[in-house]
């Protein structure tokens, strides 16, 4: 039986405006075996787990685990956990690192104050500060939740690190199994799908130099999903890269059609026209369910805004 990642792949399904929505990411360090949600199935205390999820709901913040790739002992106790906040909002992209031995000091974050982009409660509350290594590559392994994780993004995750990528990280779920190996990188907040390792470092080059690498993107996290392809389709039909150069000011509409506002730095305006179709034929959205027409976001208008009218470009 092909895996749900093989027929994705095969049916060239899009990979424009499929990322996981966050504005903030934090993520935890938690070495050893992860379950289907693993904020409650690791070895992180389960009662923390569960009083994290509800600290975040409606804050803007998401929490992953994440560990080293590779082998790994099978702990029950972490003696020093690494901690990392990320926005993703243009104008405001942060990372920052903390490293803690009492993962229920969490508990003390300021979660709305994460959401909103401030990193005041992460430095003061874990002794954070920014950090200064290499962009994050963090690569969802977590069969748990779908074999093509486990299958397709450890090798990944070995491979990045064995080259010699120190951000190289495994996290556990990032949404979107059939794109496997799925990639997050930080703190740009952009994600990518059937990642290949070559690609990933062409991609963490372009975060050092200030530059978006759309080949295989989902989208921004800082975004919805209709302002992720929204966003992709400006950057496309303008050949612009600048990783602050464009961003998403509107959002109208419902499902299955929106019109989005994405702005230039220099003034400019786009109007994007982003219908949601289903796919076809049916596929499984995750290896072992039933077969289905997951919800794709297709660009169906690019407009160009000035003060005489409207311009109009090709959708991509």
């Amino acid at each position: 039986m092909s895996t749900c990642a093989k027929v994705s792949r095969d049916l060239a399904e899009p990979l424009a405006g499929t990322a996981a929505t966050a504005r903030t990411w934090l993520l935890v360090e938690q070495p050893g075996p992860w379950g289907a949600n693993a904020l409650t199935s690791s070895h992180l205390d389960p009662v923390l787990g569960r009083a994290l999820e509800q600290a975040v709901e409606g804050t803007g913040v998401r929490i992953a685990l994440i560990r080293r790739p590779g082998r790994h002992a099978d702990c029950h106790t972490v003696a020093r956990r690494h901690v990392y906040a990320a926005h993703t909002l243009p104008g405001n992209v942060w990372l920052h690192h903390a490293i803690t031995s009492d993962p229920e000091e969490l508990l003390k974050l300021d979660f709305a104050e994460l959401g909103r982009g401030l990193s005041g409660t992460f430095d003061a509350t874990l002794d954070g500060s920014p950090h200064t290594g290499d962009p994050l590559a963090l690569v969802c392994t977590n069969g748990k939740r779908d074999r093509c994780c486990a299958l397709l993004g450890r090798p990944l995750a070995a491979e990045l690190a064995a080259s010699g990528v120190e951000g190289a990280w495994e996290v556990t779920h990032l949404g979107g199994h059939r794109f496997s190996p799925t990639l997050l990188v930080l703190p740009s907040g952009y994600a990518y799908g059937r990642a290949e390792a070559h690609a990933v470092k062409e991609v963490l080059q372009g975060v050092r130099d200030g530059r978006v690498v759309t080949e295989g993107c989902r989208g921004s996290s800082a975004w919805e999903r209709p302002g992720q392809a929204a966003e992709l389709a400006v950057r496309a039909a303008v050949g612009e890269d600048g990783v602050d150069a464009v961003r998403v000011i509107r959002t109208e509409g419902q499902a299955p059609h929106w019109e989005v506002t994405v702005a230039h730095t220099d003034g400019r305006l786009w109007l994007v026209t982003v219908t949601e179709g289903p796919s076809s034929p049916p596929r499984a959205e995750s290896c072992g369910s039933a077969l289905g027409s997951p919800a794709r976001m297709d660009v169906t208008a690019v407009r160009e805004l000035s003060r005489t009218g409207a311009a109009s470009l090709p959708a991509r």
